[in-house]
């Protein structure tokens, strides 16, 4: 018997102190990884797009309820059914986010119960071995009722030692399964805001459609204004010189609607001045920005304004990373003054706003305007890129490139 305590004691004992148990204090908990931090920040952006596009959303949606004309009615529904598509793209984006750092907390989970598994298994190879010993081989080893009693008392001290140091080995086995149900239920997050992507899509690119065509029919120069739009980028050695042609055309347009009205015969009232008097209204700043400025895409900024590219030139614009496909919206309300491909640049979009200010977004794979079109801030402009999505915007005043962030409402 007294070999059997020895047994116990040499098993047991350090068995039970090598256990994982609670971390000593002052121990230094290693930093998360790189990807976990990168995911987390990708998580925090894309919700934060997600709250943004909602909001939007929204408000679209009332100003659709509230307008009267039919055509600012189908230009909000456009707007709102876009945001809504941006808000799905954005539910997917943070759905992936957190996939990910699931993963690389599952990831960092097993790898720690890997380190931990080995004692525990040594553990329970012993305590199976003297499971084994028959009871009454026990009893024919010789000893004393004094060397039982010690063994018990061995194993008395132990398993509260046992019990202690495996305490965190359970909590983290119930995280480990809270973790695989959260990726299950994120991944049905997933799935969900894929079909609901699918859906929208389909009804925004439907009413796009149908505004494009109104349109175009409500605009009876369009098409002459177009074909000068395309020979002017035909023409143009740049995609400066296409902006610079077309901002001049746009002050030509502006002088032209300044010029006064025909002449009032002598004797002749205005038909305003038999009316009753009209309230004044206020006139807005003659510089000032487009209102509800946004940024076309819903993406992570990899180009700032200013930022030196390979060449060593500024940046102009910004640079969005975006999710293939992902639906471009208009930064501003204005009017289209050029859409269509231009080499190097793929599918490109310029709006004319008000008080000499230009937008132009370029990396589009698919259009969904065309020239002469009226657009609201956030109508459907197209969609990005099929592969590693880049979509560029420049923000502009009297042809002078300005930052974007600095104008974002």
């Amino acid at each position: 018997m007294i070999r059997v305590a020895a047994i116990s004691i040499a098993l047991l004992v350090p068995l039970a102190m090598a256990l994982p148990g609670v971390a000593a204090p002052g121990a230094v908990v290693a930093p998360a990884s790189l990807d976990a931090a990168g995911a987390r920040e990708a998580l925090e952006a894309a919700r934060q797009q997600q709250r943004n596009a909602r909001a939007r959303a929204e408000r679209l949606e009332q100003q659709a309820e509230q307008s009267q004309a039919s055509a600012g009615k189908a230009q909000s529904n456009a707007a709102a059914l876009a945001a809504r598509v941006q808000q799905s793209e954005a539910a997917i984006t943070a759905a992936q986010a957190e996939l990910t750092l699931l993963q690389v907390q599952s990831d960092s989970l097993d790898r720690q119960l890997a380190r931990k598994r080995q004692p525990l298994m040594r553990l329970t190879a012993a305590l199976q071995t003297m499971a084994r010993r028959p009871l009454a081989l026990a009893a024919l080893q010789p000893g004393s009722l004094k060397d039982v009693v010690h063994t018990r008392a061995a194993l008395s001290a132990a398993m509260p030692v046992v019990r202690e140091r495996t305490a965190s080995l359970r909590s983290e086995l119930d995280l480990a399964r809270n973790l695989e149900k959260r990726q299950l239920e994120t991944l049905a997050n997933l799935r969900s805001a894929e079909a609901s992507l699918e859906n929208r899509k389909r009804n925004m690119l439907a009413l796009a459609e149908k505004e494009r065509l109104l349109a175009q029919r409500a605009a009876g120069g369009a098409s002459r204004e177009a074909e000068r739009a395309l020979f002017l980028a035909e023409e143009a050695r740049d995609l400066d010189a296409l902006v610079g042609g077309l901002e001049a055309n746009a002050a030509v347009r502006s002088r032209l609607a300044a010029l006064p009205g025909p002449v009032l015969r002598p004797g002749s009232a205005p038909a305003a001045a038999q009316g009753p008097t009209a309230l004044p209204r206020p006139v807005p700043s003659a510089t000032a920005a487009p209102e509800h400025y946004i940024l076309p895409v819903a993406g992570r900024v990899v180009t700032g304004f200013g930022d030196p590219d390979a060449a060593g030139e500024r940046s102009s614009g910004l640079v969005l990373a975006t999710r293939s496909r992902a639906q471009a919206v208009a930064p501003g309300a204005g009017r289209v003054v050029f859409a269509g491909p231009y080499r190097g640049f793929g599918s490109i979009t310029i709006i004319e706003h008000e008080n000499g200010w230009t937008s132009l977004v370029t990396g589009l794979s698919r259009l969904s305007v065309t020239v002469g079109q009226e657009v609201a801030a956030g109508s459907p402009l197209g969609q990005g890129g099929t592969s590693e999505s880049l979509v560029s915007l420049e923000l502009r005043r009297d042809g002078e490139p300005v930052n974007p962030l600095d104008h974002l409402r």
